[in-house]
C-alpha cells in the first residue's frame, strides 16, 4: 500500500466520525450491513443512504446524499464501480470532506475529481478492515 493511501486513511479513521453509506442495506448478510454495523459499535455515526429502504440499523435512510441535513465528513460507496461518479458529484456539492470507495469499488475519474475538489480519497479498501487491522497488536 502506498504511503499517500496509508496517510488518508489514518486521517479519514482518526479524524472523521460522521459518515453517509451509499449503498447501505437492511439486510444483515450483505457486506454493507456488517460494515455499517461494525462502524456504529466503534463509535461512528453512519447514515445510511439507499432508496430501496426507509431505515437500515436504526437509522432513517436517505434516498441520496442531497437529502441528509447534518454535514458529512465521509462517503463510504457501496455502489458498482460504474454507479460512483454521480456519488462522487453528490459528495463534493453537499461538502463532504472524504470518499471512501470500499473494496473492488474503483473509479480513477470519480477519485481525481474528488481531489482535485479537495476531498481525501480512499479506494478499493474496506473500512471495517483497516479498523481491524489497526487495533491488532
Amino acid at each position: 500500500m502506498s504511503d499517500d493511501m496509508n496517510i488518508a486513511i489514518e486521517k479519514i479513521l482518526s479524524e472523521y466520525r460522521t459518515i453517509a453509506m451509499v449503498g447501505a442495506s437492511p439486510k444483515p448478510e450483505r457486506p454493507s450491513y456488517m460494515v455499517a454495523d461494525f462502524l456504529i459499535n466503534e463509535g461512528y455515526r453512519v447514515i445510511p443512504v439507499t432508496p430501496m429502504a426507509k431505515e437500515v440499523l436504526g437509522e432513517k435512510a436517505h434516498p441520496d446524499l442531497t437529502t441528509i441535513t447534518e454535514q458529512i465528513d465521509v462517503v463510504n460507496i457501496f455502489r458498482r464501480s460504474d454507479e460512483v461518479l454521480p456519488v462522487v458529484e453528490q459528495a463534493i456539492a453537499i461538502g463532504a470532506k472524504a470518499i471512501w470507495m470500499q473494496e473492488g469499488v474503483i473509479h480513477e475519474e470519480a477519485a481525481c475529481m474528488a481531489r482535485e475538489a479537495g476531498l481525501t480519497v480512499v479506494m478499493d479498501r474496506c473500512m471495517k478492515i483497516e479498523i481491524a487491522q489497526r487495533q491488532s497488536p
